[in-house]
């Protein structure tokens, strides 16, 4: 992993020079502690932190799987709009006798879940503080397990709809919940690859479904979409049953004062090789440090000062899932019935993207690892612009079976460039980017714009591609095009490098306002991280 460039100093040296100027102060054993763990966490290979940190990282899979149960629900309902029987059972009689769920019902029941994310993922901000991961995520998959009975038994369209908002309740606590635990229980060596699991569950929740929608799509009777809403019931009880034991997050322990408890949790996280003690003092050193910068831990203060940086990031990369494949992502399967292919072609050829995407993904951790992030990021939109371009351009030809065919197998090359860049990248920055007093309000910030883009999207969509309205098709891929334009532009100016920084060198930087361009050169002082001259204000 490539080194930052920082002032290195003898640890010896060091340590005898702040012993001698503050001998029995329990504060400076602290900052000693604290500055070990700095400069150990730095040294630390990726091979070694797999070995030391291999509990952490199974806890962190663990709780990251929660992610699934959203994605699965989420691939459901946008594709039951090319599915016959669920037509049947809630669309509307055609001219011709077959069946179509109108427009507006298409947009309220897509958007349906996401409504109830926003609302679960802005109340986990207020409530996580009190709370915490744990209880949080426990009570989460207890009440989804009847919410989700509320879907299944839906016999008209305004009872699915309430379903699926309140399964979106708690699955809107979980989409915060996963990638902040995977970021504050990781190393830094480590902190890409549990935020992009999160991303990659997200991909294996699409896989799933996709899959059981290809196998059911024959399936003429109402078990035909009943089926795939009752797999869903698979799995809350096994992740309760396991999340039970994980243990807390040791960040919000120490934020809550809770030092003994933080310690014993760092203890289930990592071995013996690794020091707990000074890995629990870097941890307390950082959350005194942002409160000596005043940086603040409410809503409000996300959009002041510094903080309204962080947060402007943070919105930007998520939404960001959004604007490259606006109008055409997540519907696929109605974009590829819409261009004239058959119901069952088109469930295989999503099950298709999919499984491109999780190869994508999956090459994104070692990327991360050789590259830093914002080059990943800028490589994976211009190599997607292009491909939406020619996805527009085909549009305009005359349609033929074969260049149907050409868009469905030019948007596998999409897909492909989604899954290492724009797809698994935001998980990362998004969960880094904030301070620690407010990495789960940042987060929510973000992933709840993102929801708000995602709403739009799923109302402009059909609007977009249904025959009865835009009939756009693959003309639809010019608008993603122009968003790509503006997006190269911002993360140009605006986005900035945070590969092997600690979340403390980060406060540093934001706090002193360094610009974009120079935070991969920046070199931060080892007074600046331990000394009087880190405490500037950030307000």
């Amino acid at each position: 992993m490539p080194s930052v460039p920082r002032v290195e100093a003898d640890d010896k040296r060091v340590d005898l020079q702040v012993e001698n100027a503050f001998e029995g102060d329990h504060a400076a054993a602290k900052a000693i502690d604290a500055q070990r763990a700095a400069s150990r966490e730095h040294s630390l290979s990726p091979l070694a932190a797999f070995k030391a940190y291999k509990k952490a990282i199974c806890w962190s899979v663990l709780v990251s799987m929660v992610i699934v149960m959203e994605s699965y629900d989420t691939i459901l309902v946008v594709s039951f709009f090319a599915y016959p029987t669920f037509q049947q059972q809630f669309g509307d009689k055609l001219a011709n006798g077959s069946y179509s769920v109108p427009p507006q019902w298409q947009s309220a029941m897509s958007l349906g879940a996401s409504v109830g994310i926003i609302i679960g993922i802005f109340l986990n901000g207020q409530i996580i503080d009190r709370f915490g991961t744990k209880r949080i995520l426990l009570a989460s998959l207890f009440v989804l397990t009847g919410f989700i009975g509320i879907v299944f038994a839906a016999t008209s369209r305004g009872m699915f709809l309430a379903g699926q908002i309140l399964c979106g309740i708690p699955w809107g606590t979980m989409n915060v919940i996963a990638p902040a635990y995977a970021i504050e229980t990781a190393p830094l060596a480590l902190r890409h690859y549990g935020p992009s699991f999160v991303n990659l569950c997200w991909v294996i929740g699409h896989i799933i479904g996709a899959g059981v929608l290809t196998g059911l799509v024959g399936d003429k009777t109402v078990w035909g979409w009943k089926i795939p809403l009752a797999l869903q019931w698979v799995f809350p009880v096994p992740l309760f049953a396991a999340i039970l034991f994980a243990p807390e997050s040791p960040w919000w322990l120490v934020r809550r004062g809770r030092h003994d408890e933080a310690l014993k949790s760092v203890k289930r996280l990592a071995d013996s090789t690794v020091d707990h003690d000074e890995v629990v003092a870097l941890i307390d050193h950082t959350v005194k440090l942002e409160r000596e910068m005043n940086f603040g831990s409410s809503y409000l203060d996300c959009f002041k000062g510094v903080d309204l940086r962080r947060t402007e990031i943070a919105v930007v990369c998520w939404c960001a899932q959004t604007f490259v494949g606006f109008s055409i992502q997540g519907y696929q399967t109605y974009f590829f019935t819409q261009a004239g292919m058959a119901s069952s072609d088109s469930f295989k050829l999503t099950l298709g993207t999919y499984s491109i995407a999780f190869v994508g993904t999956a090459l994104a951790m070692p990327l991360q690892q050789r590259f830093d992030r914002k080059s990943i990021w800028m490589a994976g939109i211009c190599c997607m612009l292009p491909v939406m371009l020619a996805v527009g351009i085909m549009a305009c030809m005359t349609q033929t079976k074969a260049l149907q065919w050409a868009q469905g197998c030019i948007l596998l090359v999409w897909f492909f460039c989604y899954g290492w860049s724009v797809g698994p990248l935001p998980y990362v920055i998004c969960s880094e980017i904030g301070s620690a007093q407010l990495r789960q309000k940042t987060i929510a910030i973000a992933r709840g714009s993102y929801y708000i883009t995602q709403i739009v999207n799923t109302v402009a969509a059909p609007y977009i591609l249904n025959p009865t309205a835009a009939n756009l098709k693959g003309k639809a891929g010019f608008i993603p095009t122009g968003l790509m334009v503006l997006l190269l532009a911002w993360s140009f100016f605006r986005l900035p490098e945070t590969k092997g920084r600690n979340f403390e060198e980060l406060d540093i930087m934001f706090a002193k306002k360094v610009p974009a361009r120079k935070f991969k050169s920046y070199v931060i002082q080892a007074e600046e991280e331990f000394g009087v001259d880190a405490k500037v204000s950030a307000h």
